[in-house]
């Protein structure tokens, strides 16, 4: 299916990667957000609220973070493409809603600018300390998806992106900006509409007495979705439920319930997992990095090879559900992974996982505020070789 050319607003543009996330998410098909506003992400909400008028859509500034995500949830059984925005702080109030949203399989999109914390923290500078609470902050065994750009342009891209991930795998996805990719202001070219491939929402077109919200088939296949308000009687809830949606409240409809949750993201990462690799073949040490952290990191490679060293980068695209079965690929084949972030290690922990003693992890860490000294990174390469 291809983008409503009345959302898409085609050019090239001068754009920071705020407004280019708004823009994505309106050529996506968004047509509901509701959030308030926090730094550095409310460029977005000024953005949707002054297009969304224009295209058919409804803003709405809610009292809080908490209602922000309860509404996109119900918005999104209207049959409605909805998003919020949010950052630290907020993001942390979202998080039992964000389990909400994943227990009723609701499409989502949630942008979180991520900033300095912990607490207020730094709200104008720039972190990546959001990283493991995207992928642990609500309670209970769940699988999701979460995405981070690196520029203005791919603010636009992937945020689409993710629209049609929520819509193919029925789960809230992250969409993990941080603050200097959300403030950048560079090139942005937006495609003609009919160049946009966006994925529809599936709705059932069956008997109505048939109709089952949650039909468990297969972690390949997902059930398909009604519009409230079109006949359909059924039921959702947070509550462990049966496949029509009512309540059941025991050990083997737990298993039955988490399980799916589960498998239809991980026996499906091949299909999920996007990561851009470079010079990995014959590399002694790689880089792995992610956000505005992946961009520095590129000085200081350049520095690498320059002064002969076999350096390979793996940046992170999607960063949940972790491509688990390359990094121990790549493992075997390495000297080191050197990974800086703009935290005092979270992904890092991932990496060391997955490399299981094979390789070790050189992290470089930041406390956040500014972004690496790409010196600080070529150390760590330097180290890693010696």
């Amino acid at each position: 299916m291809k983008a409503d050319p009345v959302g898409v607003a085609k050019g090239s543009y001068f754009m920071d990667g705020d407004h280019a996330c708004a823009e994505g998410a309106i050529a996506a098909g968004c047509r509901f957000f509701a959030g308030y506003p926090i730094t550095p992400s409310t460029e977005i909400a000024e953005r949707i609220a002054e297009r969304f008028p224009k295209v058919g859509g409804m803003f709405i500034q809610m009292e809080d973070e908490l209602a922000s995500m309860a509404a996109i949830i119900g918005a999104a059984w209207t049959g409605t493409k909805t998003m919020t925005v949010t950052s630290g702080p907020g993001f942390s109030l979202m998080m039992e809603n964000i389990g909400l949203a994943v227990m009723m399989e609701t499409p989502c999109v949630v942008v979180d600018v991520q900033r300095g914390g912990p607490s207020t923290g730094l709200p104008t500078l720039t972190g990546q300390a959001d990283m493991m609470q995207a992928r642990w902050g609500s309670h209970g065994d769940y699988e999701l998806i979460a995405l981070s750009p690196n520029s203005s342009q791919e603010c636009f891209d992937l945020i689409i992106t993710a629209f049609n991930l929520a819509e193919q795998w029925r789960v809230p996805v992250l969409f993990m900006m941080d603050e200097c990719v959300g403030h950048m202001t560079e090139k942005v070219v937006i495609p003609d509409a009919y160049e946009i491939t966006i994925t529809p929402r599936k709705f059932y077109r069956g008997k109505k007495k048939d109709f089952k919200p949650y039909k468990f088939n297969g972690h390949t296949k997902i059930a398909p979705m009604v519009k409230a308000g079109d006949g359909y009687f059924f039921h959702i809830t947070g509550l462990t439920h049966d496949e029509r949606g009512y309540p059941l409240i025991n050990a083997e409809a737990q298993q039955t319930n988490v399980q799916h949750l589960v498998d239809k993201i991980n026996k499906n990462v091949d299909k999920i997992s996007i990561v851009e690799e470079d010079n990995i073949t014959d590399a002694d040490v790689i880089v792995v990095s992610y956000g505005i952290s992946s961009r520095v990191a590129l000085k200081a490679v350049e520095f690498a090879r320059k002064n002969g060293i076999k350096v390979g980068t793996l940046r992170l695209v999607t960063v949940w559900p972790f491509p688990e079965k390359r990094i121990k690929q790549l493992a075997s084949q390495v000297k080191a992974f050197i990974i800086p972030e703009i935290n005092m290690g979270q992904i890092s922990l991932e990496i060391e996982r997955c490399a299981a003693g094979q390789a070790p992890t050189i992290l470089v860490p930041h406390a956040g505020g500014w972004v690496h000294d790409p010196k600080d990174i070529f150390q760590a390469i330097e180290e890693a070789v010696a």
